[in-house]
């Protein structure tokens, strides 16, 4: 092991049927440093962790950890407690009916009888010597999202632990409650502990850390020390693009065909529920725009707030001048909005209906379902759609769930465009689709946009967004930092906007 390393992971591989997710990755924490793991979805970070914490078992590879004569062998994530690796996830998993000594302790009293006042003293000392404020016969339940992180920390670090795994501990913590996270943080790294930091926050990442490895595509691209990695080159290794690729490929559509009158939709101080911070957005008639950033930046929660999927907490938003109330999905597909969601599986097909059925939702939906459509309509309805999108399917009689991921994507497009909306929100459209599909359904936006229809296009391809958009909004951290158009459209301009900051 390397000098005060407390944790070397050397050539670790894992696979999953069709899939390798990670390959030959090394990582090197050492005492007393925070060190950030970084890298978009699907990279590898958190298969990564569940082999360093024992929730998956390796395929290859040795794990080293100070104080432990040779590889050490983590098949359970007790064995990684006891080699002293403890980890704190984003959702928390503690008891928030029990006490917070309670929780500190839970499932390491030993027998039946406890010594609650021992319990409660020890709790209490520790929560003072880390500056944590609890009090250990309060109920958790009763303390903030981030004191019940603070509160599991604690819980971590009174096990002796030598490596501490902090998995997106700030999602759902404001401003001031990170700074306390920030605190605790920098007070264990005094201590000697070793901590991961998980996040796909830029900014915090720059102030709490001092390493930083990259892993893509279940590979890694690399360790550095911060102050040799400016963000626009963090960026350009998480996303795999080098900074002198300036290929930027411009609009095929006219973009003389936008009506810059009134615009289609327009939000002023739009503010949700998840964190976005107030922003101001429009879109034009026959207008391709979208949101860019990288995962986790607030791309998708933007649009969920136009669309009423999110609670508003603030701002107003126009239709064609006029102002209008947008307090939940069915009031949006009112006033003509669509929105195809990121997770399909989740929030779009309903997998034991037909392909006709999950056409015809949308309409259904807003036309009531006291009036169902008859049977020759929705038949009518759904042939023309398959014939237009070319969706391959037996018959339209087929349980959507049979299709593939870009068929059914095709389905949920058919979906919106039956109810004839004005604006298309498509978030996503051609994740996990085949290539041909992928351009297919590319043309199929700029031809909308052709036809007078907006659309706002979200994609975590770079190359899928400049070929789409006529113009940018970029998201950093849940806030918009930038919006590019014409010249500034480039992979270039859009990571250095990404990145922001000075270094």
């Amino acid at each position: 092991m390397q000098d005060s390393a407390v944790l070397e992971m050397r050539g670790i591989c894992k696979y999953f049927p069709g899939v390798k997710a990670l390959q030959n990755v090394d990582f090197t924490l050492r005492q007393g440093e925070i060190h950030a793991l970084m890298g978009e979805n699907g990279a590898g970070k958190s298969t990564l962790i569940k082999v360093l914490t024992g929730v998956y078992e390796k395929d290859g590879g040795e794990i080293f950890i100070e104080g432990h004569e040779g590889a050490v062998s983590i098949r359970s994530p007790q064995d990684a407690q006891n080699a002293g690796i403890s980890t704190v996830y984003q959702e928390i998993t503690l008891c928030p009916n029990l006490t917070v000594a309670e929780n500190m302790y839970i499932g390491r009293t030993k027998g039946a009888l406890t010594n609650w006042k021992k319990m409660n003293e020890g709790a209490g000392k520790l929560l003072e010597a880390l500056d944590i404020p609890a009090v250990p016969t309060q109920q958790l339940g009763s303390c903030s999202i981030a004191v019940q992180q603070m509160v599991a920390i604690a819980r971590a670090v009174d096990m002796d632990c030598k490596v501490l795994i902090l998995d997106e501990p700030t999602s759902s913590l404001d401003e001031q409650e990170v700074e306390k996270l920030f605190k605790l943080m920098r007070d264990l790294k005094a201590k000697g502990v070793g901590i991961i930091f998980v996040t796909h926050f830029l900014d915090q990442v720059y102030e709490v850390c001092d390493r930083i490895t990259v892993l893509r595509d279940g590979q890694l691209v690399g360790e550095y020390i911060i102050e040799d990695l400016p963000r626009v080159q963090l960026v350009s290794k998480m996303l795999g693009k080098e900074l002198d690729d300036m290929a930027s490929i411009k609009n095929d559509s006219d973009a003389a065909a936008v009506d810059l009158g009134t615009p289609v939709l327009e939000a002023k101080g739009l503010s949700s529920a998840e964190g976005i911070k107030p922003f101001d957005f429009n879109i034009h008639k026959g207008e391709v725009n979208g949101f860019t950033g990288l995962l986790g930046s607030g791309r998708s929660e933007c649009v969920r707030a136009i669309f009423g999927a999110d609670k508003k907490t603030g701002g107003e938003v126009f239709m064609d001048g006029e102002k209008v109330k947008i307090h939940k999905p069915l009031d949006a597909m009112k006033h003509g909005i669509g929105y195809l969601p990121e997770d399909r599986k989740q929030d779009g097909i309903v997998g034991d209906l037909s392909v006709r059925e999950n056409i015809i939702l949308a309409l259904q939906v807003m036309k009531g379902f006291f009036k169902p459509f008859s049977r020759a309509q929705a038949e009518a309805f759904a042939d023309e759609y398959i014939k237009l999108l070319e969706i391959k399917t037996a018959s339209s009689d087929t349980p959507i769930k049979q299709l593939s991921g870009g068929n059914q994507q095709k389905v949920i497009l058919a979906r919106w465009l039956l109810t004839n909306p004005k604006y298309l929100i498509l978030d996503e459209p051609t994740r996990g689709i085949d290539v041909g599909t992928k351009i297919e359904i590319q043309k199929l936006v700029l031809k909308l946009a052709g036809e007078g229809k907006s659309v706002t296009f979200i994609s975590s391809e770079i190359d899928e967004m400049l070929r789409t958009c006529s113009r940018l909004m970029v998201m950093r951290d849940r806030k918009l930092v930038g919006e590019l158009s014409g010249d500034d459209l480039s992979q270039t301009k859009i990571m250095a906007t990404i990145a922001g900051g000075e270094n």
